[in-house]
């Protein structure tokens, strides 16, 4: 690969070269200055102001990325204000990391809904089970989660602390979040069975454990603390919790980092 690289960089040399003259016979390309501009990561307003403006009413038409967690939030009934508070890393929620719906069938087949399911139970509360598993639904709407999950879920992903490329490192950096310790999901979902599995190993695939037995699971974190970490691969992007590689992470608010899942996020270290 270094090779075929020199090579092509040779190559590029020698065309600069004869960037003024002339070519094979052809006339090249004039020269011109070529200036360097990388992307500006500030977005000059708080994370509250850069949910509303691409949420349900966008400042563009059809900006609305975070449409499904501004409902989401509305539902659980958590005050915005906790998006203008300073010194906060902030992970979002694009529309797809909570749910990617069939165009043609209507069905849920990704995403947040699709991954921590809807449990069907009989009319007595037990599940209801098929060849010993557990039968399941993907969520269609918030609602078919309790106010109190989707609450500390979205606290969960408001950490205490500000994280971004300037201090990200390949090994985990853990923060307490919003949602504080002792917090268990209820059992209306796939996510209210979820158990604390060994710790992965990174660079491994994160195993899920869930005890659909004795309905002991806990579902987040028993610390109520997040990590994240960044990979060492192109354009080494932001991981949380060993599982979800961000869409777009380093995005600068006035009052602390902002990054965005694209896939479900998982509210536990292990």
């Amino acid at each position: 690969m270094k090779k075929i690289y020199l090579y092509l960089l040779g190559i590029v040399a020698a065309t600069g070269t004869m960037s003024s003259c002339s070519m094979f016979g052809l006339d090249v390309q004039k020269d011109y200055d070529y200036e360097l501009s990388t992307l500006d990561p500030h977005i000059n307003m708080s994370a509250q102001e850069y949910l509303l403006s691409r949420g349900k009413n966008p400042v563009r038409a059809n900006d609305t990325i975070f449409k499904w967690m501004q409902l989401g939030l509305e539902y659980a009934g958590i005050n915005l204000d906790e998006y203008e508070k300073p010194g906060r890393t902030f992970i979002f929620l694009n529309n797809n990391a909570i749910r990617v719906r069939n165009a043609n069938t209507g069905v849920i087949t990704a995403g947040m809904w699709f991954d921590l399911a809807v449990m069907l139970k009989n009319q007595d509360g037990s599940l209801q089970l098929a060849n010993g598993a557990p039968v399941t639904r993907p969520a269609n709407k918030w609602s078919d989660y309790s106010v109190e999950t989707v609450r500390n879920y979205f606290l969960y992903l408001i950490a205490l602390g500000d994280y971004g490329f300037e201090n990200a490192k390949l090994e985990n950096t853990t923060f307490e979040t919003l949602l504080g310790s002792g917090k268990v999901a209820g059992n209306e979902t796939r996510l209210g069975y979820l158990v604390p599995s060994p710790v992965p190993v990174p660079g491994n695939t994160r195993v899920f454990v869930y005890d659909y037995l004795t309905g002991t699971g806990t579902g987040f974190d028993p610390e109520g603390k997040i990590n994240l970490r960044m990979l060492n691969s192109d354009y080494s992007p932001l991981q949380v919790n060993n599982v979800t590689t961000l869409a777009t992470s380093g995005i600068i608010a006035t009052n602390g980092k902002i990054h965005v899942a694209g896939t479900t996020v998982y509210p536990s270290r292990y």
